[in-house]
């Protein structure tokens, strides 16, 4: 079991950057694929990115190619979401999730593991 936490959400204007990070407690942290995940208020929970094991293998929701990028580092547990040229679209809670999967996944349905949240507001 692996328990999420996630952090450095904000308020930000518009064109700005955010460096998300999700910390993970528990053992073997590398055997976790990790994805992001966004709801606005009244929408669906939507995919944002998501990350192999090992970090060797990325995947982009297609809209956010080129301005986000996920990361991991195993040392330290946690994985990241660097989110540039940030739009009030992006306005969001951002959620990470975890699952014990040997492949990348983007649908919320296959994640087990969920944090809190963290909530990232872009203004004009």
């Amino acid at each position: 079991q692996v328990q999420l936490v996630e952090s450095g959400g904000g308020l930000v204007q518009a064109g700005g950057s955010l460096r998300l990070s999700c910390a993970a407690s528990g053992r073997a942290f590398n055997s976790y694929a990790m994805g992001w995940f966004r709801q606005a208020p009244g929408k669906e929970r939507e995919f944002v990115a998501a990350i192999s094991r090992g970090g060797s293998s990325t995947y982009y929701a297609d809209s956010l190619k080129g301005r986000f990028t996920i990361s991991r580092d195993n040392a330290k547990n946690t994985v990241y979401l660097q989110m540039n040229s940030l739009e009030i679209e992006d306005t969001a809670v951002y959620y990470c999730a975890a699952d014990r999967s040997m492949v990348v996944l983007t649908t919320p349905g296959d994640y087990d593991y969920w944090g809190q949240g963290t909530q990232v507001t872009v203004s004009s």
